[in-house]
C-alpha cells in the first residue's frame, strides 16, 4: 500500500513539474521474497496505478538494477509485455546489465520498450568506471540503438565533479555516441 501511494505521488509530482516518466524498481529478490513473488506482487500493485498514469500521461519505467529481478533480457521483455500497457516501459541502464548479459543483446530484445537510457560503464576488473574504461561494447551498443531506432533521452549517473571531470565526461559521451 505504501509503495502504491509513493508511486501515485511520484506520478502526480512528475506531472506537476513537467516530467514525462517515473522510474520504478519493482522489488528486491531476497530470502524473504522470491523472483516469482516480486513479479506477481509488483504487477498487481503497478496495475492499480496505471489509470492514474494514463490520465496524467506519465510513463512508469522499470529500471534494470542489481535487485535480483529479471537479469535476463527475455524475462524483462515478458514482464513489461504482461502489463499490455503503453504506460509501462523500461529505463535501461547500459552499465548495470553488462555483468550478466551484453547490453546490446538487451537493447535488441527490449526494442521500443526502452523509453530512456542511463549511460554508465562497468568492468569485471574495475567495477563501475569511467565510460569507455569498462566492458560495455560501445560500438555494438550504438549499433543496437540504431537498429531499434532509439532517439530519446540518454543520461549519465554522476558522482559529481568539477569542470575537468565534466569536460572529460562530455568527451567520452561524444565518443560513444
Amino acid at each position: 500500500e505504501r509503495g502504491v501511494k509513493g508511486l501515485e505521488r511520484a506520478i502526480r509530482d512528475t506531472k506537476h513539474y513537467g516530467g514525462h516518466s517515473v522510474l520504478l524498481v519493482p522489488g528486491v529478490v531476497s530470502e524473504k521474497e522470491t523472483h516469482d513473488q516480486v513479479w506477481e506482487r509488483s504487477q498487481a500493485e503497478v496495475r492499480k496505478v496505471l489509470p492514474l498514469a494514463a490520465e496524467l500521461g506519465i510513463r512508469i519505467l522499470v529500471e534494470n538494477v542489481w535487485n535480483g529481478f529479471c537479469y535476463e533480457a527475455a524475462k524483462m521483455k515478458k514482464y513489461i509485455d504482461e502489463f499490455a500497457s503503453p504506460w509501462v516501459g523500461v529505463q535501461f541502464d547500459i552499465g548495470n546489465i553488462v555483468k550478466y548479459e551484453p547490453s546490446e543483446h538487451w537493447i535488441r530484445t527490449l526494442g521500443a520498450r526502452i523509453v530512456k537510457l542511463d549511460v554508465k560503464d562497468w568492468g569485471k576488473a574495475n567495477g563501475f568506471c569511467k565510460i569507455g574504461d569498462g566492458d560495455v561494447n560501445w560500438p555494438q551498443v550504438r549499433k543496437a540503438l540504431g537498429e531499434i531506432g532509439y532517439g530519446s533521452y540518454m543520461t549519465t549517473e554522476l558522482a559529481g565533479g568539477d569542470e575537468a571531470y565534466l569536460t572529460d565526461l562530455a568527451r567520452r559521451i561524444d565518443k560513444i555516441i
